[in-house]
């Protein structure tokens, strides 16, 4: 047994699960890292995309979608600490647009029949999807509200809108909210404005500031919200299943790619390209209580209360299909409150993307688990790739 209390035959196990993906046309290729106790693991299966392009590398770059969701999350918590931005304060002075919110009396009704808000929206709102707006799980098109954000652009989805933070802001403060501030859980929006916030409080782009003060003292070389020409060598193919045969649709070229430039509108909630090794750098911080090397980047006391459960119980059985009666959301990352399955070990913490990625922090056992695909998920429930490869990372514990 090593060190890491990790089986070797085990973790062989994993590859040949993973590979089996990729040999059945699941997908191109993926990289996988398992850390545990100062050992890496890490693999990388098949190539860059479908029916050619190169092996894939340990140093492929990846669209993360939403697993940039805690990695800003943490971004906000040291602008909280510094006492730039205060988690119960009113946003209305940074973002006006948000002021004087009015809610929709049903999610499904018409837009003008609303009732005022019973207060303001705050960070803790924004940090928790409870701001009262984000993705209505409903059939599209279906309510008024969701018509309302696809045609403004504001539907939350892989791809960023192609409108300025400004006028991103002012399409958002055009709605009504759907929900009352704090009342109950809707994905995905906060983050976004949340990435605005933290640029207004700053006066700073947001790349520039995550760069500052994580990027550079993680040394997370790659990852921002676009790929430079000189890197666009490493920025793998992204693909989407069609929806009825299921085969590959390329949505996204390297050579041509929408992330070769930056983006009109950075994505707080999924617009981070990223590789495995930096993302093991932000996880080992995180998994650290936020320390990294020598430096401190975050307290242990705000590591602990991102990684705590803040929703109620009823809140999180309206949203089952995220939660699965096993876990909840802390200040931007999923939290595992339960034990029903094998990964499912309570504390743990992270989060899916929908481009295909998976990335989760477990302080019990003290793993760091990555896995980077190129297939884009097509419902909350994770696919059978992520499924297997949790499962592979955690029956090869052996101690």
């Amino acid at each position: 047994m090593s060190v890491s209390g990790l089986s070797t035959v085990r973790l062989a196990r994993m590859r040949e699960v993973l590979t089996g993906h990729v040999e059945r046309g699941d997908l191109p290729g993926l990289v996988t890292l398992v850390a545990r106790r100062g050992e890496v693991h890490v693999e990388a299966i098949g190539s860059t995309e479908t029916g050619g392009g190169g092996p894939m590398r340990r140093d492929s770059i990846f669209r993360i979608a939403s697993v940039t969701k805690q990695i800003t999350a943490a971004a906000a918590m040291i602008l909280i600490e510094e006492c730039r931005l205060r988690l119960d304060d009113p946003v209305d002075e940074l973002l006006p647009e948000l002021a004087d919110r009015k809610v929709l009396r049903r999610p499904d009704g018409p837009l003008d029949d609303t009732v005022p808000a019973h207060r303001p929206i705050t960070p803790r709102d924004l940090l928790t999807f409870r701001m009262g707006i984000g993705a209505v799980m409903a059939q599209p098109g279906e309510y008024p509200i969701q018509r309302a954000m696809d045609d403004a652009g504001l539907a939350p989805g892989p791809q960023a809108a192609p409108i300025e933070p400004d006028e991103w802001m002012k399409r958002l403060g055009d709605l009504p909210l759907v929900h009352q501030p704090g009342e109950k859980w809707m994905y995905h929006t906060g983050s976004d404005v949340l990435g605005v916030l933290m640029a207004r409080a700053t006066g700073r782009p947001l790349e520039e500031l995550l760069k500052e003060r994580l990027f550079e003292p993680l040394g997370m070389k790659d990852t921002g919200f676009h790929v430079p020409a000189d890197k666009l060598d490493r920025l793998t193919a992204s693909y989407r299943p069609d929806p009825g045969t299921g085969a590959l649709v390329l949505d996204d070229d390297p050579r041509r790619s929408r992330w070769g430039r930056p983006p009109a509108f950075p994505s707080a909630g999924g617009g981070l390209v990223s590789t495995a090794d930096d993302l093991l750098a932000f996880c080992t911080m995180m998994l650290n209580k936020g320390r990294y090397g020598g430096q401190r980047i975050l307290s242990r006391p705000s590591v602990e209360l991102m990684t705590t459960d803040q929703l109620t119980e009823g809140q999180k059985a309206e949203n089952a299909v995220f939660f699965g009666g096993g876990s909840g959301w802390g200040l931007g990352v999923n939290v595992i409150t339960r034990r029903n399955d094998l990964p499912a070990v309570p504390g743990r913490f992270g989060w899916n993307g929908g481009t295909g990625t998976s990335v989760y922090t477990d302080p019990a056992e003290e793993l760091i688990g990555i896995l980077l695909t190129q297939r884009h998920m097509t419902s909350p429930m994770p696919p059978a790739v992520i499924r297997d490869f949790w499962t592979c990372a955690y029956q090869a514990i052996d101690d």
